[in-house]
């Protein structure tokens, strides 16, 4: 029997040993047990390669704007595992995900004996959700980002009122595929009959898989750049501003607290979905509604300055796509700046390529590892590395204490990059100096 809240997360983290499963029969037939908890929840469903999570974000501090509560699936957390699972940007607490764990364990314990076979952990994590506001805590919306992919990821049991895919890049491609349109295809299995779609996807080749699968289904199709449009974007000392055109009116000089032009595509689809669900009387939300909560949204770890003297970023940038966001970021707010990366990634992500991108505008470069199963070491990526001031520091903490001690002038800024998983443990270090 599990009594505490160590004991709740042990026995979550036990089902990495499954690995990674793709599939819904699992999904489908735990739910079933639990007595379809799913079924009773509002959803938006996001999907795509980068900015899930940041368009979660914008789409939840607009609805909360307007005064909706609203839930939360994200992954992976930043601070405390308890973040997966949040309302109105508030963990659930320890008591309630060791409630969560008890409710579902038998169930999780019975599918291994059927010819389903064994849980992931992120099948267990989104179980446990899908119970927690089918049941325990009915709010208003629930925005549930997928894992990996779309069309066989355990969320896509979800019958949402709306879908987004944010884009379309190269990540994860040993399970999504190694091409443009067969991860498109991958994404685009989150689209329903009837369900509108909203996506930013530009390459030509996913569009076209989208618009078929989105016209199979009978799906209203939104595209960023077609239906909708940035009509202008200028850089602000603290974000970005930006005026969005959309069939039905004309939203001039949003402000974001976030930065990079990426995070006005990311907010420019948050707008639109939400547009359409008013459309539908789905929900009412005001043009101030709107532009307060794009100004008060943040999102830790995406170009989050953590210090300002010594200036010091922090980016989950965790593949080659996000990567190019975050130096096109930098050259527009910090090109003055002598720029010193600390990176570290995961085994499994396109070393070569970031480190080659990142070494176009670095005056020094740090290899470094951490802490984590599929963790590169910082040797390995120090010998990808072609640049004349490149470092190797196996221990991160040391390297960022050197670059703290190193690159404090004024005209000097520190960047953290490389995995999302590596920042989360960089942050907690670095806002408990």
């Amino acid at each position: 029997m599990i009594q505490t809240y160590d004991e709740a997360l042990q026995w979550i983290h036990n089902r990495l040993r499954f690995g990674m499963k793709p599939g819904l029969e699992r999904m489908n037939w735990m739910l079933e047990q639990l007595d379809y908890p799913h079924q009773n929840i509002k959803a938006i469903h996001i999907a795509g390669t980068n900015g899930k999570g940041s368009t979660v974000t914008y789409l939840r501090y607009m609805l909360q704007e307007a005064g909706y509560d609203v839930g939360t699936f994200t992954s992976p957390y930043i601070e405390t595992f308890n973040e997966r699972i949040s309302i109105n940007g508030t963990p659930i607490s320890d008591e309630e995900m060791l409630r969560l764990v008890q409710e579902v364990k038998a169930v999780v314990e019975r599918v291994e004996e059927t010819k389903f076979g064994a849980a992931t952990e992120f099948e267990v994590i989104t179980l446990m959700f899908f119970l927690y506001f089918g049941y325990h805590n009915r709010v208003d919306y629930v925005l549930v980002e997928a894992g990996l992919g779309g069309r066989y990821d355990s969320t896509n049991v979800v019958e949402p009122l709306l879908t987004i895919i944010t884009n379309i890049g190269f990540d994860h491609m040993a399970i999504l595929g190694n091409t443009v349109d067969k991860i498109a295809f991958e994404k685009a299995g989150i689209i329903k009959r009837g369900v509108p779609l909203v996506t930013g996807v530009e390459q030509k080749e996913a569009i076209e898989v989208i618009e078929g699968i989105a016209r199979d289904h009978e799906a209203s199709l939104d595209r960023l750049g077609s239906e909708f449009t940035i009509e202008s974007y200028s850089a602000l000392e603290n974000g970005e501003a930006f005026t969005l055109q959309t069939p039905i009116h004309t939203y001039e000089n949003l402000e974001l607290g976030m930065f990079g032009y990426h995070q006005v595509k990311n907010a420019s689809l948050a707008v639109r979905a939400l547009e359409l669900l008013g459309q539908k009387g789905e929900l009412q939300l005001s043009q101030a509604d709107l532009a307060e909560g794009l100004k008060k949204a943040r999102w830790s770890g995406r170009f989050e300055k953590v210090s300002d003297s010594p200036l010091v970023i922090i980016d989950g940038a965790h593949n080659q796509e996000g990567i190019k966001s975050l130096l096109s970021t930098l050259r527009l707010h910090y090109e003055d700046k002598q720029i010193h990366i600390i990176f570290s990634c995961l085994n499994d992500k396109s070393g070569k390529e970031m480190v080659k991108s990142l070494e176009g505008i670095a005056e020094s470069i740090t290899f470094t590892s951490f802490d984590f199963p599929r963790a590169r070491t910082g040797q390995e990526l120090y010998e990808l590395s072609k640049h004349p001031s490149k470092k190797v520091n196996e221990q991160w903490q040391e390297a960022i204490e050197q670059a703290l001690l190193h690159h404090a002038k004024p005209n000097d800024l520190i960047v953290i990059t490389g995995s999302l998983y590596f920042i989360s443990e960089v942050r907690s270090f670095l806002l408990r100096a």
